[in-house]
């Protein structure tokens, strides 16, 4: 089973978000232009995303037959799980690229996303569906990144795949309801991704929570992971006017749909 076909057909996730998706945002963002974000940033996913990523289409995708929105669910959580579970994989596997200190924080979290995985798996088995197969990565992302080569390029993309992760979670709640066992579960993990995203941020300097559409010490291009993050408004209460703006957003986490994180996990899939 092809694991971009199984994102292509994911639901658009209206219920936890907002009408207006924020997926045109990911494909122009200004300044992202490829030779200025190769010249500017260290890292290149600006590059990226100056052409709209997209799952390959085909007649056979287009007649996939799909259950459901909660096993849609459970797919995009399992790759985006797949891709955190290889990526600390390798990065445990070179010698000398995680200093010894960070280096049973990393095996921890390692092992948290290998369970993660298993789950899912099982999971997606009970339901009756067969799980997708784990992509084939390319973590340089086509030559932009070198993580497994520069421990500061490691820990940045890592910080990404926890925070595009805890947002994506919460973007799918509304999509694995119809089932309480799922939700719980998707819940308790959601909970521990929180955690990973906090601990690798304080790693890295950086406060565990997000302030405004700021990731916190982090180049421009990673962006797109944060697009929305400045929200005010929660229920039509705003909580710039009660607490000023970076508390206000601060003290909420934004969703983000299913078409963003298949979008930003697509970029790590050769």
């Amino acid at each position: 089973m092809n694991i971009l076909k199984i994102l292509d057909k994911l639901s658009d996730d209206k219920f936890f978000t907002t009408e207006a998706s924020r997926l045109s945002t990911l494909n122009s963002i200004a300044g992202f232009g490829k030779k200025a974000a190769v010249a500017a940033v260290p890292l290149g996913l600006g590059a990226l995303m100056t052409t709209p990523v997209k799952a390959e289409t085909t007649d056979a995708a287009s007649s996939f037959a799909f259950k459901s929105t909660l096993t849609d669910a459970l797919q995009l959580a399992l790759v985006l799980e797949y891709l955190e579970d290889e990526y600390y994989r390798m990065g445990l596997g070179v010698n000398n690229l995680i200093p010894t200190a960070d280096r049973k924080v990393f095996m921890q979290i390692s092992k948290h996303e290998t369970a993660h995985v298993a789950f899912l798996k099982s999971a997606l088995t009970s339901l009756g569906e067969t799980p997708g197969s784990k992509p084939t990565f390319d973590f340089t992302a086509k030559g932009n990144f070198s993580p497994f080569t520069d421990y500061s390029q490691f820990l940045i993309l890592a910080q990404a795949f926890e925070d595009t992760g805890v947002r994506a979670y919460k973007g799918q709640a509304g999509n694995v309801m119809s089932n309480k066992d799922v939700l719980t579960a998707a819940l308790q993990i959601h909970s521990v991704e929180a955690r990973h995203a906090s601990q690798v941020r304080r790693m890295r300097a950086n406060k565990g929570w997000i302030e405004l559409a700021n990731g916190g010490n982090m180049p421009s291009a990673t962006n797109p992971v944060y697009a929305g993050e400045d929200n005010t408004m929660q229920a039509g209460f705003n909580t710039a006017t009660a607490f000023g703006a970076p508390a206000g957003s601060a003290a909420y986490d934004e969703t983000m749909s299913g078409s963003d994180a298949q979008t930003i996990a697509s970029l790590f899939i050769a």
